[in-house]
């Protein structure tokens, strides 16, 4: 079996499709479902050679199918779909996983990471390598980490200092931390599928978004905003995920296999994920986009800012596993 998608420009919108050739019998099908870009986006790429890998290498054992752009299930629906046993593999932000796990949120706290390859040492470590099994009770098994990149904010109005973002209407994702951050700088959350965000900015439904460069660039957010803060703030990652029965009920050799090809997938598209949201980052400048970056006080401004989020959920999250993140050293 060989899964062949490809791109087609409708409207003058680029759209995403994903032709799938019928499986042959007795292959494990596995259906992968994501919300992003098909092609020049993190998550999309490692998707497509995911599938490109498994189809080839495990050709007569299993067949995956890639459903890019919420094309099976956005983000919101695609966990209790996965545990209906309606796809088998999804690589949800890690910040959609509140409701399985208070562990997860810790990834969602303000300016917790000084860049990604802090992000990469500590999810890497024991205490981060744990944080896959955190959801078995519920049904779900991380299986592996997906970078994108640090998240900017963005909206109809210049954002420099903190207090520029008073009264504004953010979209975020369903966090309780997101909210709470918006919230600390005065502003207005508004959860909202990733498939309707660039609607609300364009329509004035929302003022404002944070997102990583990859994120902002191929879904053209920056196209209905004043400009781009580079706070780096926050991160924006996947846990590619998958259900416990499905997972378990696998042919053992097959599983491992699996497991594999998806490391070393996992390993290849992290290295390529920093470059193409710097890629990413030009591409926005070069559409006229202004970039507004932060000087040291300024910066200190926006932490000091947000800091009352980290007390607000210390307890939820815990302690050791926040001080264990803290310790990961940067440096790119």
């Amino acid at each position: 079996m060989r899964a062949i998608s490809y791109t087609v420009a409708l409207a003058g919108v680029l759209a995403t499709t994903s032709a799938m050739a019928q499986c042959d019998p007795g292959e494990e099908v596995i259906r992968f479902s994501h919300v992003t870009a098909e092609q020049g986006h993190p998550k999309g790429e490692a998707a497509l050679l995911l599938q490109e890998r498994v189809n080839n290498e495990l050709d007569g054992r299993a067949c995956m199918e890639v459903y890019p752009s919420s094309t099976l299930f956005n983000d919101d629906d695609v966990l209790p779909a996965m545990l209906r046993g309606e796809v088998e593999m999804a690589a949800p932000s890690l910040s959609k996983f509140s409701s399985y796990t208070q562990s997860l949120q810790l990834f969602d706290l303000p300016f917790l990471f000084e860049d990604m390859l802090a992000v990469e040492e500590f999810q890497n470590s024991d205490a981060g390598q744990a944080l896959k099994e955190s959801m078995v009770d519920e049904g779900l098994l991380g299986l592996e980490f997906w970078h994108n990149g640090m998240k900017q904010f963005s909206a109809n109005r210049p954002l420099i200092q903190p207090s520029d973002a008073a009264g504004l209407r953010f979209r975020i994702q369903p966090s309780a931390i997101l909210n709470a951050q918006i919230e600390a700088l005065g502003a207005t959350a508004t959860p909202m599928p990733f498939s309707e965000v660039y609607a609300a900015l364009e329509s004035g439904g929302v003022d404002g978004q944070a997102n990583s460069w990859s994120n902002i660039y191929t879904q053209s957010f920056h196209t209905v905003q004043d400009g781009v803060t580079e706070s780096n703030h926050g991160i924006l990652d996947y846990l590619v995920v998958t259900s416990t029965t499905w997972w378990d009920g696998l042919d053992p050799e097959l599983r491992d296999d699996l497991a594999q090809i998806l490391l070393e997938v996992t390993h290849e598209r992290n290295r390529f994920a920093f470059e193409l949201g710097e890629l990413n980052k030009i591409r926005v400048r070069q559409d006229g986009v202004r970039i507004r970056r932060l000087d040291a006080e300024t910066r200190a401004a926006w932490v000091s800012a947000l800091a009352p989020v980290w007390a607000q959920f210390e307890d939820e999250i815990g302690l050791d596993l926040i001080n264990a993140a803290e310790a990961a050293e940067g440096g790119l």
